[in-house]
């Protein structure tokens, strides 16, 4: 995660978070940006998932940026990584009790998305 303090001056809600050195909607923005960490989560929000199934839910992304999103979502506690001591290696990826509390943003996310394509006819 980025180390700088949020600009709370410009948050609608800033009187709420100024006892934070960052704004948190920076934060959270911070968090899940990335073209497919959101993705990755709500993946990850209804399955334990290894390296490989979520290379065959994402195939547009390459191995590398897949491993560096997973790192980051893994050092931002939204998600735990198990290694089995087993050759050749298993490696799962599941949501933290952290991660778990952004389900609810992903589904309204989710409800958001659905209701438009419905409203614009797509």
């Amino acid at each position: 995660m980025q180390n700088y303090i949020g600009n709370h001056k410009e948050c609608h809600l800033n009187s709420h978070c100024k006892k934070f050195e960052i704004c948190p909607m920076i934060l959270i923005q911070d968090m899940i940006s990335g073209k497919w960490k959101i993705l990755i989560l709500w993946y990850l929000s209804y399955h334990t998932l290894r390296f490989s199934d979520l290379q065959k839910r994402l195939p547009n992304v390459s191995q590398k940026v897949l491993s560096r999103q997973l790192k980051s979502l893994e050092e931002d506690h939204l998600i735990a990584k198990k290694i089995y001591p087993v050759v050749p290696p298993k490696v799962e990826y599941s949501l933290t009790p952290l991660g778990q509390k952004v389900i609810p943003i992903l589904e309204a996310m989710h409800k958001f998305g659905s209701d438009y394509l419905e409203d614009n006819h797509h």
